[in-house]
């Protein structure tokens, strides 16, 4: 049996910053990229009220023109550090290193492989991201290594309570056709990596994502954890709705499930947004999406009647931290939100 040596601290412990990267273009925000630049200031300013930002930009001449962005929006500038470091992509959950804490006190940033959410080709710059990060942060990058192959792996494909449980979903990780991110891996072998790199004791595995994900079923669109022991998970009544049915099994499966300790897990439900669509394709709106730091929890809203509801549910779930609603009407349509950009830097 390995040796617990590594922990992968759950999102609302303790940051030392949080990890964006700036868009250089609008490639996955068609027509928007204007929108989206201003969007991206009002998050930085968000969380830099209660933790440092480090910032992802392609350039330094992107850099200057950020830096012009924040003085405009009267950003304090001493929280935001930079690593220049082009990419394909802004998503850092994806591509971003994993931050664990040691049996020492130290601190790892582990390096799964990233090829595109297995589905888009221009993804090599996105490779060197955890390096980048690491070497920022002055860590040392472990690579995943099992059975002689790096392991690929999203951050948003998993969900963590710190203590040696983790949520994942069986569409995003074992479809043996669509979308494979390593092939003839088995659960088992996902739970021994799990185990080695992120001290993970305990897997739940859910069965499907929402529609409109074009990950393939990332967890943190479906259900998150809030504390040791809840986990709050989108819902959706309408039974015409494609979602129904899997969020239903979901949540089945969610009341039937054990922690690392054997107790029984807490579910609170969070309703969906009414549906988004971009032309002909639905987008991925969810609540679940939420970004935690130090002192706060950004949500993501939707010009939508549940957008108050969702709120109240965090403001209830989350005591002790701020609750600001930020607006994604446009994040949404490059197929992701506030935790799919942003990856937090454990202390």
């Amino acid at each position: 049996m390995t040796i617990i040596s590594r922990r992968f601290p759950a999102e609302w412990e303790k940051h030392q910053a949080t990890l964006l990267s700036f868009p250089s273009e609008g490639r996955d925000w068609p027509g928007k990229y204007h929108a989206i630049k201003w969007a991206f200031v009002e998050i930085i300013k968000k969380i830099t009220t209660y933790e440092p930002v480090i910032l992802v930009v392609k350039s330094d001449e992107l850099r200057e023109k950020v830096v012009l962005m924040l003085k405009q929006a009267h950003i304090d500038l001493s929280q935001v550090s930079y690593i220049i470091q082009d990419t394909n992509r802004n998503w850092m959950r994806d591509s971003g290193p994993a931050i664990v804490k040691t049996a020492d006190g130290g601190l790892e940033a582990i390096q799964f492989g990233f090829t595109g959410w297995a589905k888009y080709k221009n993804h090599r710059k996105d490779q060197d991201i955890p390096a980048a990060v690491a070497n920022h942060l002055g860590l040392p990058i472990i690579p995943v290594i099992y059975k002689n192959k790096l392991v690929v792996l999203e951050g948003g494909s998993i969900d963590v309570n710190g203590c040696g449980t983790l949520i994942t979903t069986e569409e995003c990780l074992m479809d043996p056709v669509k979308q494979i991110r390593n092939k003839g891996f088995r659960k088992e072998d996902y739970e021994n990596v799990f185990r080695e790199y992120l001290g993970v004791t305990n897997t739940i595995w859910l069965g499907a994502g929402i529609e409109g994900d074009d990950t393939h079923g990332h967890v943190d669109d479906i259900c998150r954890f809030v504390n040791r022991n809840t986990v709050v998970a989108v819902q959706e009544p309408d039974t015409n709705d494609p979602n129904h049915n899997k969020l239903e099994a979901n949540l089945e499966i969610l009341r039937n499930a054990k922690l690392e300790n054997g107790e029984k897990l807490i579910v609170v439900t969070m309703p969906m947004p009414g549906r988004l669509d971009f032309e002909d394709l639905r987008l991925p709106a969810s609540y679940v999406n939420f970004l935690m730091t130090n002192g706060c929890v950004l949500m993501p809203t939707f010009n939508d009647k549940n957008d108050y509801k969702a709120l109240g549910i965090l403001t209830d779930l989350f005591p002790d931290r701020d609750i600001i609603g930020i607006s994604a009407v446009d994040l949404v349509w490059g197929l992701g939100t506030l935790h799919c950009l942003s990856h937090e830097i454990a202390e």
